[in-house]
């Protein structure tokens, strides 16, 4: 039987558990390498011992910030510290009311040992694992970690109220809204593009084709994106726009995901295609993200369908 994992098969949705899970990973492997160095560290105290060792003296509030764990976190670290023999509390030079804590002899010893033997091998260790990987990972989990420091997960929770629409004739002025907006924005309405949005039912639809929709609860019909079917197989995924008050907010994202996930249900997408132009700098990058990649076989089947496409690419993730 196929090895069943729900944290793996769940995605994004499980991001949170699945971090845990690899952090649980990591922790114990520490914990393993810690009692192999014989040093007194146990891995919950690390951050605190490098900080003080890297940043000095410092008081518990400010460890905690250093640190990035609550007060009391911070203070429960000092605590098993202080009671293994690696750090102290003192009274402030500056001001004798306040607390600093600082490593003690032996926690400066221990640092130091550690500096020239274990911290090296585990680094290069932990470097051996992250390489090659896709993207830089400790980059990429950076840039998570400051986007959320930005905004906590309970406000995109609560804020995100995107949702998908499936095509209806009443929703048939959006689409020919949406996609004439970016189009006059950018280039000239072309024969093709004046067929398909005074059409989409008759040229899409009924095609065996689909058009959807994302939505939110605030402000309505936002973006739409078409799936228009070839008579030799292939699938162009087309019409995607945004309007323009609503980019920046993920919207486009949100529906292209959506789409690519519905091709995948239909079994599409090994044919599927789309056409663009290099100044769509935004939409080419999100195509790539996603996983399309520039195809000159796609280029000259069908780029010349539109005078402005200088872009083809074809589905292959």
């Amino acid at each position: 039987m196929k090895s069943r994992d729900i944290l793996r098969d769940a995605g994004h949705l499980a991001l949170a558990s699945r971090l845990k899970r690899l952090a649980d990973m990591l922790l114990a492997d520490a914990a393993r390498v810690h009692v192999h160095s014989g040093e007194p560290v146990q891995p919950g105290q690390f951050p605190l011992i490098a900080a003080l060792d890297r940043y000095g003296p410092m008081t518990v509030n400010d460890a905690a910030e250093v640190i990035g764990v609550s007060q009391p976190a911070a203070t429960r670290a000092v605590s098993e510290a202080t009671k293994a023999g690696l750090v102290t509390s003192t009274a402030a030079e500056n001001d004798r009311r306040v607390r600093e804590v600082s490593l003690t002899a032996s926690g400066r010893d221990c640092v130091a040992r550690m500096k020239r033997s274990m911290w090296p091998r585990v680094d290069a260790a932990a470097r051996r694992l992250t390489h090659e990987l896709p993207n830089d990972f400790l980059e990429a989990l950076l840039e998570i970690e400051q986007r959320l420091a930005d905004t906590s997960m309970l406000d995109r929770v609560q804020n995100n109220s995107l949702s998908i629409l499936a095509y209806s004739d009443e929703l048939a002025q959006h689409f020919h809204d949406i996609n004439l907006e970016w189009i006059e924005a950018m280039f000239v309405v072309e024969p093709h593009d004046q067929e398909v949005l005074m059409d989409p039912r008759g040229s899409i639809i009924d095609q065996g084709g689909r058009i959807y929709f994302v939505q939110s609860e605030q402000d309505g019909v936002l973006g739409t994106c078409a799936l228009e079917r070839e008579q030799n197989g292939f699938v162009e995924l087309t019409k995607m726009g945004v309007r323009a008050a609503a980019r920046g907010q993920g919207a486009g994202e949100f529906l292209l995901r959506y789409v690519l996930e519905r091709t995948r249900e239909l079994g599409w997408q090994d044919n599927l295609f789309l056409l663009s132009n290099k100044r769509n700098v935004a939409a080419v990058r999100l195509y790539e993200k996603l996983g399309f990649v520039h195809d000159a076989d796609i280029m000259e089947q069908f780029g010349k369908r539109y005078e402005r496409c200088d872009v083809a690419m074809r589905f292959r993730k």
